[in-house]
């Protein structure tokens, strides 16, 4: 089975999103990545519930948003209501992150953890049977179009072993640097879905690089 591609719509051009939109709900990819950031938890600000209006009017797949923010539980309810399917919050952005969890669950959304790169994955073995996903940042969060940190391997495997151990159905998602000449690597090493930000919009043809993502990582 091929990873679940998820193509970040941080790296949309925003000046025709609803043809970029048009292209992914027509592409082989699984979801929509939705990474919103407040200049606050990391540096940079990119977009919020504006960008959620067309992508809950006309996405065709699921809706998985990476909250890169702080104090991420005042926003849970209004995330809800915007059309996610999916809500990750930053480790290390949640004081109470078992009440986060079960909060984003009481919302009808499946409950993400994301990790930054120097945050070890051992921190969720108490949590992990609560986790939907679990998002590793191979990059450090705040931009695009970052170099691949390669200890992300070594995270996956660990997370994944975990994963086993516990029982869960947990999935493994990789945020950052995923490229064509990485992803089956990244599969192998048992992540299960994979977010491609400038591979896919920067390519000449994203739906043939979206369909080359699903081919390569089957």
């Amino acid at each position: 089975m091929s990873a679940r591609i998820a193509p970040s719509i941080l790296s949309a051009d925003f000046g025709k999103l609803y043809e970029e939109i048009q292209m992914i709900n027509d592409s082989q990819a699984d979801w929509f990545h939705v990474d919103v950031m407040d200049g606050v938890f990391v540096p940079n600000i990119s977009f919020g519930f504006p960008v959620m209006k067309p992508l809950k009017a006309s996405a065709k797949k699921t809706l998985d948003v990476h909250l890169m923010i702080v104090d991420p539980d005042r926003y849970t309810a209004a995330f809800a209501e915007a059309g996610a399917h999916i809500l990750t919050v930053h480790y290390e952005a949640c004081t109470h992150l078992h009440r986060s969890l079960n909060n984003i669950k009481n919302h009808g959304m499946q409950a993400g953890v994301a990790l930054n790169p120097h945050t070890p994955v051992s921190l969720l073995k108490d949590i992990l049977p609560l986790c939907d996903l679990v998002c590793l940042m191979s990059v450090n969060p705040g931009f695009g179009g970052q170099s691949f940190i390669e200890n992300t391997y070594t995270k996956i495997r660990e997370l994944k072993s975990m994963i086993k151990e516990c029982g869960s159905n947990t999935l493994i998602e990789i945020d950052g640097g995923v490229t064509l000449a990485n992803a089956k690597a990244l599969t192998d090493a048992g992540a299960d879905v994979l977010v491609a930000g400038n591979t896919v919009f920067g390519s000449a043809n994203p739906i043939q690089t979206i369909a080359e993502l699903k081919s390569i990582t089957a």
